[in-house]
């Protein structure tokens, strides 16, 4: 009895080594099926060879289209996967890196963000990364949630903010110059000392924000919600605020310049009036 246990458990251990090496597996089964295959052929080799060969023919033929269209279904199955197991992948290490203080987490997150882009992905949950001193120039952001994410002192030249999610977000001393910001939701951003020339506000959503000495030179700020924001000594040379929500003469009378700036009539003429020094200088 203990033989033949011991026999069974050789059987079945040499059973499992030949399963677990794939190679091996799949030649032996097809040398096995050969054997079979060939074994009943073997009647209609020696006596209908003339009718038989035109069928293994036409077979060959099906075969060589079953091949070619599966394999390319197969491949095109598995790029695919292996695409979204990638881009898997980079949101999975943004979320092991989100909260992490370092330079580390901040470049190899910028990192994921970029690959990300090269497969059009542009709606990436960053709040509360830690990103400062990066070089996000050029990226796609657009609607993405950066809330509470902090971007100081980085670069964010010509980015694609546009209906990103920005709440108390951190700019400050950020280089966005040229952005788009269209439709953003930036309330309590930071842009303090932030370099905001001709970047696109249009339609962003701006209550409390902090331009505190930005540079916000021929931006586009066009209706705009601009509730409780602060511009004390922000430069608005040639901005564009005409539509702009909330706007006040007094938040305004804090400014460095609103030279060549231009507004609705109403509070064009509120600053002419209270603030000629601004418009003129």
């Amino acid at each position: 009895m203990r033989f033949f246990e011991k026999r069974m458990k050789d059987v079945n251990e040499f059973f499992n080594s030949i399963i677990e090496k794939p190679l091996l597996t799949s030649s032996l089964v097809l040398i096995l099926v050969t054997i079979i295959v060939l074994g009943l052929s073997t009647k209609y080799y020696l006596h209908e060879f003339d009718t038989f060969v035109p069928q293994i023919l036409a077979e060959a033929h099906g075969m060589i289209f079953d091949i070619a269209v599966i394999g390319i279904l197969i491949f095109w199955l598995n790029q695919n996967g292996e695409i979204r197991q990638r881009i898997r992948t980079y949101k999975d290490e943004i979320d092991d890196f989100r909260l992490w203080e370092s330079e580390e987490a901040a470049f190899r997150t910028v990192g994921n963000i970029k690959r990300l882009n090269r497969h059009k992905i542009h709606e990436i949950n960053l709040v509360n990364c830690y990103l400062p001193r990066t070089n996000l120039n050029y990226v796609n952001l657009a609607s993405s949630n950066m809330n509470s994410a902090n971007i100081s002192q980085s670069t964010l030249i010509e980015s694609n903010l546009e209906n990103a999610r920005l709440n108390q977000t951190n700019f400050e001393n950020s280089n966005l110059n040229q952005a788009n910001l269209k439709g953003a939701y930036a309330s309590g951003a930071n842009f303090k000392d932030a370099f905001l020339i001709k970047s696109q506000f249009e339609n962003a959503f701006l209550i409390k924000a902090n331009f505190n000495n930005a540079f916000l030179m021929e931006a586009n700020l066009q209706n705009c919600y601009l509730m409780g924001a602060d511009f004390e000594n922000a430069s608005l040379y040639k901005a564009d605020l005409r539509g702009a929500k909330g706007l006040t003469v007094e938040q305004l009378s804090k400014v460095k310049t609103l030279y060549l700036a231009r507004f609705d009539e109403e509070i064009l003429e509120q600053i002419k009036t209270n603030l000629p020094e601004l418009v003129g200088s």
